[in-house]
């Protein structure tokens, strides 16, 4: 592996480099997996040869690679599978916020899903708002938000610059910013290629933008972490330095054992605190994390609410006779779905609303067609109590077959709309009838793998 000579160099200074390693480590070819469990799903099965990940309670790494496609457990939403470094994250918020969850967060690139799903798990209690630029990739984050289960969260579609209609809104706002990849050069050899210093500027001048445009719709005393997978200073502590001097930030430190490997860099301008992830030093790939808070005040704004449509009495009473809606929740419709949130966060979906695009908010319930509802496939992988119906294990085999949309044959089964689980976890809905077995696990999310 022939890494740019012009990266090698630009890194000599920087504190923690050290070539010999960081080249012998790229040479190697070894490749790190790991994963992180979802605390909503337990799950038994990590092997016995997986290690924790000191920074995150839920991160394990895995001694070798399986094929997570054939996993019926990934598709459950038991586990994600997320580099090691970026499980960071977590460390950051519990040793900032403690016990302190119910917040209003913003995860502004968040697609695939990776630290949604991480930012889900730790705000319990919260909202958090995944939103991606790229509609392709808002797709696939609605796929990966979906099968972890988590209700209080809202998927949006938009550009950085429309949150400006929110001003002072968010606690907590994560950007994981479009780099130039250099920390993933181990683990997509092909991104060398892509890889050049002009392309380093182009994503510092970027990643500014995204910044300015965005940093207005979090609250005065609120919290900023800013991330890359790029070792380059220009998108690292460059930018750490612009947002004390330019954007009224704070820089916070954090207290990391030295036996994580982690390096502690600061910004030479303004002495920012910069958390640096060499792959000779730790077990994951490259990584940036700096934490910041805002100084500046934000001027208050009345913020206005959209009117969502809610369900008529007619379907509240159909979709009641189907399942026990929950308590503590609020239902509304979008499109023909009925939905449900947190009754906390009704008012501040209303908020949203108003503004931006929303891909998906809270839990799909159903779907009423005449006399029948139609399960929706969130709510079989969702967190709520979906004890009305009865839940047919499948084998593994079972699994695979209704993963892949194919037919399955359960005799004996009761009628109707049921569970299907595999090792007690819900994959979906398939509807009993007296000759067959109808399966609706989403076609666009099928296995095509055999």
């Amino acid at each position: 592996m022939l890494l740019p000579l012009s990266l090698l160099e630009s890194l000599t200074p920087v504190a923690g480099f050290n070539r010999a390693a960081f080249e012998a480590v790229h040479a190697s070819g070894e490749q790190i997996t790991s994963i992180r469990l979802n605390p909503e799903k337990p799950m038994v099965n990590v092997p016995e040869t997986s290690s924790g990940i000191p920074w995150c309670p839920y991160g394990y790494y895995l001694p070798s690679r399986p094929s997570f496609t054939l996993d019926p457990l990934f598709h459950a939403g038991a586990y994600y599978v997320q580099e090691a470094s970026s499980m960071f994250i977590w460390k950051v918020l519990e040793q900032l916020l403690g016990d302190d969850t119910q917040k209003k967060v913003l995860d502004l690139c968040a697609a695939p899903g990776g630290k949604s799903t991480l930012l889900a798990s730790f705000f319990r209690e919260g909202l958090v708002v995944a939103n991606e630029v790229i509609k392709q990739r808002a797709a696939v984050l609605v796929e990966n938000l979906t099968k972890w289960g988590s209700t209080q969260v809202v998927v949006t579609n938009n550009d950085p610059s429309h949150f400006q209609s929110l001003p002072g809104y968010f606690d907590v706002m994560v950007i994981d910013a479009p780099c130039s990849g250099s920390g993933m050069f181990r683990k997509d050899p092909a991104a060398i290629e892509e890889w050049s210093e002009d392309n380093v500027q182009l994503c510092s001048q970027r990643q500014q933008r995204i910044l300015a445009d965005v940093l207005p719709a979090l609250k005065e005393g609120g919290l900023l972490l800013y991330s890359t997978c790029s070792y380059s200073t220009e998108e690292d502590e460059a930018i750490a330095d612009w947002l004390v001097s330019e954007m009224g930030m704070e820089s916070r430190s954090l207290s990391v054992p030295a036996e994580w490997g982690i390096v502690e860099t600061q910004s030479p301008e303004k002495g920012a605190h910069g958390y640096r992830f060499y792959p000779d030093r730790v077990k994951g790939e490259g990584f940036f994390i700096a934490v910041f808070q805002k100084k500046t005040a934000v001027a208050e704004s009345r913020l206005k609410e959209l009117n969502l449509s809610l369900p008529s009495k007619q379907e509240l009473q159909q979709v009641q006779s189907f399942i026990n809606l929950p308590e503590g929740y609020a239902l509304f419709k979008q499109g023909e779905t009925i939905r449900t949130i947190p009754s906390r966060w009704w008012k501040d979906l209303q908020i949203l609303a108003k503004v931006l695009y929303i891909k998906k908010a809270g839990t799909g319930i159903g779907t009423i067609k005449g006399k029948d509802v139609i399960p929706e496939h969130e709510l079989a992988l969702s967190s709520l109590w979906k004890g009305r119906f009865t839940a047919l294990p499948l084998t593994r085999e079972q699994a695979l077959q209704y993963l892949r949309r194919k037919d399955l044959v359960l005799p004996d089964s009761p009628k109707g709309w049921q569970l299907v689980v595999f090792e007690e976890l819900p994959l979906g809905w398939v509807k009993v009838l007296p000759n067959r077995v109808n399966n609706y696990y989403p076609a666009e999310w099928r296995i095509l793998k055999e």
